[in-house]
Parts: C-alpha cells; sequence; structure tokens
C-alpha cells in the first residue's frame, strides 16, 4: 500500500518541496527523506486520512530545517542565483575588484606580472621566487617592490 501512494504523490512532493527549498537537488533529497521518513512511521498513518496531506507535515519539517540549518548558504532557483542583499552588494564589489586586478596584471610587462603572481597569487616565498628564476634573492624583493608598485598605478 505504501508503494502504491509514494508513488502517486512523487511528482507533487518534488514540487512541493521545490517551492519551499528552491533548489532541485535538495527538493529531491528532501522529498526522498520525507517518504523514507514516512515508510518507517507508516504504522501511524491513519487511512482514514488523505496520505498526502500526512506526508507533507513530514516533508514540510524536513525542509524548514534544511532551510533552518543552511540559512546562511545561497541557493539557486530555475538556474538564477538568490542571496541575501548584503551577499549580493558583497559579491558584486569582489567580481568588480578582481577584474580590476585582471586588468590591472594584464597591463604590466610579462616580467613584473610573472613575478607578482608567483608571489601574491601562488604563494612562493621570496626564496623560492629567487630559485626559480635563478636571480639573487635582493633582486626578487626589489623586483616585487616595483612590479607592485606598477600594479598599483594601473589600478588607480
Amino acid at each position: 500500500m505504501f508503494t502504491k501512494l509514494a508513488k502517486e504523490n512523487m511528482k507533487r512532493a518534488y514540487y512541493s518541496a521545490l517551492a519551499i527549498v528552491g533548489n532541485h537537488d535538495d527538493a529531491m533529497e528532501l522529498s526522498q527523506q520525507a517518504f523514507l521518513r514516512a515508510y518507517n512511521n507508516f504504522s501511524k498513518f491513519d487511512p482514514e486520512r488523505k496520505f498526502f496531506t500526512w506526508y507533507y507535515k513530514i516533508l514540510r519539517n524536513l525542509c524548514l530545517n534544511f532551510i533552518r540549518d543552511n540559512k546562511n548558504k545561497h541557493y539557486f532557483i530555475e538556474g538564477i542565483e538568490y542571496k541575501d542583499e548584503s551577499d549580493i552588494q558583497s559579491e558584486l564589489e569582489r567580481n568588480e575588484a578582481i577584474e580590476k586586478v585582471k586588468w590591472a596584471l594584464n597591463q604590466l610587462e610579462h616580467s613584473d606580472r610573472e613575478i607578482i603572481m608567483l608571489k601574491e597569487f601562488e604563494n612562493y616565498s621570496y626564496k623560492e621566487i629567487a630559485e626559480m628564476l635563478d636571480i639573487p634573492l635582493g633582486s626578487v624583493m626589489s623586483k616585487l617592490f616595483y612590479a607592485r608598485k606598477k600594479l598599483a598605478n594601473k589600478m588607480k
């Protein structure tokens, strides 16, 4: 009997979960978890009542718990990412800064770009950079100082 009821309500359960959590993968997972819980508690189901009404309470509680536990995470609805306004603003600012740095790096000469990339993005030590470029340690420090200055000027 449970299998028949579950099959009849599978699509409806998925769309109900999707309406609550707004994400396809989470809705699939939560509707399946709810069916598992419903199966484990099927002895408590009153056959005089509608199955979906009983099941929906289980599904809804799982969805609300999921939202509560993941409230700081962003979610997707129909492929569009939604976040808090503050998250959106900070991400836009971060993306703008990243684009500005990329542009400025591309304006530098190859040698300046290389030394900045090795130090700032690859996190190599001065000593490792000196070995990689086969130049003295003092030259690495000097070249990096001037390359950073040039980068800062490009970003103005």
